[in-house]
């Protein structure tokens, strides 16, 4: 385990003694975030001394096992057709001046739609609309109700429904869904009433979405990246401890996994997806580690910091038990392609007579302690007060 997650904190190069205005300052240690053990980052320090194995039938099963995640053609189909559909009436809206009181500045793709993550069975694409007014529950409804007026108008023979959500709302057909999460300038933030329009926090993750959709193409447009990313989500969906990582943490992990070395070279899929479960046991999210800075935040900012202390743990420690289930050759089951594997990280195992033992809990949540009141120390108190009056009346008689 890394020092960091057993509380130990580095010391920096000014040894105990931190460095503030030039000089030494006694009892300052600064905090410096710990980088975790990666062999790929200085494999050259760590020369093989026999060949590498054969991972051939490991790749043709995570080739094989993003064959089955991946959408289908009908489903490619059909969300490509409402995402058109929907995108032309806002269009139209956009640059139909004074036709509407709905002012919009853009629109943007994002989410797994516009990154080419989506998986089969979730055929849900999603647009940001971001407004020049501010974004009143009402007016967002008015915004989903003219949509869908509208293509019905163009496509009478087409079902079409709109649902109002807090994000702001949905259209679907028969087998696609679209999302519209609505956005507003950012001057307008200040403005906002808490009980009249969306939530700030809502409307900051909807253009925090437009930031990670534009990163993401600028710099995760490698088809390894987004192989890599939609295996993620997959266990994501099958083990609970990973339940906690969200879409953007996964996308930065494929990423970093992938394209995060000396060469910067994409690395394999097989390498990258061991690398990726790797990372993550050695503490790549834990307290104290460096972890990975958001790209599209100002400052420092780690990812995982969403996460809790406990939700922290259980990533890392699903995490080591997978690394250990991978390296006897269980990639079958990691990968859904045998059966359900969920019970492997909380159940011993044996493989090739190999046992493997589910990593334990290294953070225990300290239960909230109530203080209790005494009824019968309250009686007592009465009691003392009371003959302290009396006799305080005593004496002045």
């Amino acid at each position: 385990m890394c020092s960091f997650a057993r509380g130990e904190r580095g010391r920096g190069r000014g040894g105990r003694f931190g460095v503030r205005g030039g000089g030494p300052v006694p009892g300052f240690r600064p905090f410096v975030p710990h980088i975790p053990f990666d062999l790929y980052v200085c494999e050259i320090a760590f020369p093989r001394l026999k060949p590498a194995p054969d991972e051939t039938a490991f790749s043709e099963a995570l080739l094989k096992r993003n064959q089955d995640l991946g959408p289908t053609s009908v489903e490619q189909s059909s969300i490509l057709s409402l995402v058109t559909k929907i995108t032309n009436v806002i269009d139209n809206f956009i640059v139909s001046a004074g036709a509407d009181e709905v002012e919009i500045e853009e629109m943007r793709q994002v989410g797994s739609y516009k990154k080419g993550t989506m998986t089969t069975g979730h055929n849900v694409a999603d647009l940001a609309v971001i407004l020049k007014i501010l974004p009143s529950v009402e007016t967002v409804t008015a915004l989903g109700t003219k949509v869908v007026e509208t293509l019905r108008t163009q496509d009478p023979s087409e079902v079409l429904s709109m649902l109002p959500n807090e994000t702001g709302f949905e259209i679907s057909s028969a087998d696609a869904t679209v999302k519209i999460l609505i956005a507003t300038v950012p001057h307008n933030m200040r403005k906002l009433e808490p009980d009249v329009h969306i939530d700030m926090k809502l409307l900051q993750n909807s253009l925090a979405a437009v930031r990670h959709a534009r990163w993401f193409e600028e710099n995760a447009s490698h088809s390894t990246v987004k192989v890599l990313v939609r295996l993620l989500k997959d266990l994501r969906i099958r083990f609970p401890g990973f339940e906690p990582l969200t879409p953007w943490m996964l996308d930065l992990l494929g990423h970093s996994a992938v394209m995060n070395n000396p060469s910067r070279q994409p690395l394999a899929l097989n390498v990258a997806f061991r690398r990726s479960l790797q990372m993550l046991s050695s503490g790549l999210f834990l307290p104290g580690s460096a972890g990975i800075a958001d790209p599209c935040e100002n400052g420092h900012y780690r990812v995982f910091t969403v996460m809790n202390l406990e939700q922290q743990d259980m990533v890392c420690l699903t995490a080591q038990t997978l690394v250990r289930l991978l390296s006897h050759g269980g990639y079958m089951k990691i990968l859904g392609l045998d059966g359900d594997a969920s019970h492997l990280v909380v159940e011993t195992s044996t493989w090739d007579g190999v046992t493997v033992k589910p990593s334990e809990k290294a953070y225990e949540k300290m239960p909230e302690v109530e203080l209790e009141v005494d009824d019968d120390d309250d009686d007592d108190d009465t009691e003392m007060e009371s003959m302290d009056a009396k006799e305080v009346m005593d004496t002045k008689e």
